[in-house]
């Protein structure tokens, strides 16, 4: 059964901005609410911007119900350890409802003001690699050793365990080499950004390849995809900034609701387990109730 969800940008906004969204998100039917982890704006043309950690956690504090989450922690920003402690620690505030989100990284600007190291792209892939597979430990074995290349964990803890068993690990990304093989290897979910319906197939496709080559059921990870619904490309080019021809294929446009459920419903037929509602301030309202009401339409 396909669940739909509401992806909150943190920049350029309100704490009582973003308490207000995700409540309502909550009331309209929402499933799941998810954050990111940015230092700057994401188009890097602003920097006001809230820390991930802590939004994850006010989200699961101002929410009762739904998933949360966040889409996704970059994996050069904190250590394994800290984001499982963190997570785990979510899950207790929300009463089981956390799930977590890593990825490589990509926003150099954002690296070098803060001085983290930002290698080539292969070896963030492989701090991925390595974070993912401690942070699925810590969540759900006693004790954790690790001896790699970019982590060390020593018989490490995480107590008190999270409340679910298995707390859900998402990778972020749309590589169907190096991405798609961290999400089979240790991954639960795949989440796939502003992609078009028939990418979601093809990535469906990928993932399935490298299960396989593991002797994974693919029907064991979930593929999630983040898609915008916006009233024009004034309110598309207002929220994503120089970004907005890049997530364009993810992009639905127009206040038809008709036509909202049309496109959301082609998600779903290509194969996405999860579809996120994806929104940036200054977000409209009214085309979060146009989701909503398309969302009802597709159950």
């Amino acid at each position: 059964m396909t669940t739909f969800g509401v992806h909150t940008g943190v920049q350029n906004t309100t704490v009582d901005e973003l308490r207000d969204l995700w409540t309502g998100a909550e009331e309209l039917g929402f499933d799941a609410i998810a954050v990111w982890d940015h230092l700057y704006s994401s188009d890097l043309a602003t920097y006001e911007c809230h820390e991930a950690v802590s939004m994850h956690t006010a989200l699961a504090c101002a929410t009762t119900r739904v998933r949360c989450g966040c889409l996704v922690y970059c994996a050069g920003y904190r250590h394994p350890g800290v984001l499982a402690k963190a997570v785990a620690t979510i899950d207790h505030l929300s009463g089981g409802r956390a799930e977590i989100g890593l990825g490589a990284g990509w926003a150099r600007a954002e690296y070098e003001a803060f001085g983290f190291p930002f290698p080539p792209l292969g070896d963030r892939f492989d701090l991925l690699d390595e974070a993912a597979a401690a942070v699925r430990s810590l969540l759900r074995h006693d004790s954790t050793t690790v001896d790699g290349t970019h982590v060390r964990l020593s018989g490490a803890r995480c107590e008190p365990r999270p409340v679910q068993a298995d707390l859900p690990i998402w990778i972020g990304g749309t590589g169907e080499r190096r991405t798609a093989h961290i999400v089979a290897r240790h991954g639960d979910g795949w989440n796939l950004p502003f992609v078009a319906p028939d990418d979601v197939t093809a990535k469906r496709a990928a993932l399935a390849g490298h299960c396989a080559r593991i002797g994974r059921d693919p029907a064991d990870v979930r593929v999630g995809v983040n898609v915008i619904v916006c009233d024009d490309d004034a309110s598309l080019r207002a929220q994503f900034g120089p970004r907005a021809d890049a997530v364009r294929p993810g992009a639905i446009v127009g206040t038809s609701v008709d036509h909202t459920t049309e496109a959301l419903g082609r998600y779903v037929a290509a194969g996405a387990d999860t579809v996120n509602v994806a929104l940036r301030a200054p977000w409209d309202p009214g085309a979060l109730e146009r989701a909503a009401t398309a969302v009802a339409a597709l159950r």
